[in-house]
């Protein structure tokens, strides 16, 4: 295998190098202070195709199987319960969450997990992806070379160096 075929953009964009990364110097990232169900901010790239597009994420079905990011809480009986705010809305408050928390928010674990080619199918579709993104995305364009739409860590350092 050649050394450029290791050294390409990483699984988090690979989905999305052709059409997302040829444009980065107008991508756009919007902090969204309900997306994560966590409750932190979280810095989301808006491109096509992912949850990032409103009607996209309406039309989603709230499910909440994975569970990573889930909060504990006391049942009525005493044991410990999980709840997320991206699960379906009443699922949520019937597990004692405030139906407000769940306003905006997204399933982040299926986003992500989606995002490294390992989404759920749901029927026969997809899970979609949601870009986290800093807010230096713009810049990465400068790394892909001409007529490219990936970059490696060699392409970096031969930018920082000059010999790009």
């Amino acid at each position: 295998m050649s050394t450029r075929r290791f050294c390409t953009l990483g699984v988090l964009f690979a989905l999305f190098a052709t059409c997302f990364f040829a444009t980065a110097a107008q991508a756009d990232v919007f902090t969204d202070p309900l997306a994560s169900p966590t409750g932190f901010p979280f810095k989301v790239a808006n491109a096509s195709g992912t949850l990032a597009d409103a009607s996209l994420y309406d039309s989603r079905k709230r499910v909440c199987d994975l569970g990573f990011l889930r909060e504990a809480y006391r049942r009525d009986d005493g044991a410990v319960g999980f709840r997320c705010p991206a699960e379906p809305v009443d699922a949520y408050v019937a597990k004692g969450g405030a139906e407000a928390r769940t306003a905006g928010r997204k399933c982040l674990c299926n986003a992500l997990v989606a995002n490294i080619g390992h989404a759920q199918l749901r029927g026969d579709r997809p899970e979609l992806p949601l870009i986290t993104a800093g807010d230096d995305l713009r810049n990465v364009a400068r790394f892909v070379r001409t007529g490219g739409s990936t970059y490696c860590a060699r392409d970096v350092i031969e930018q920082i160096l000059g010999v790009a």
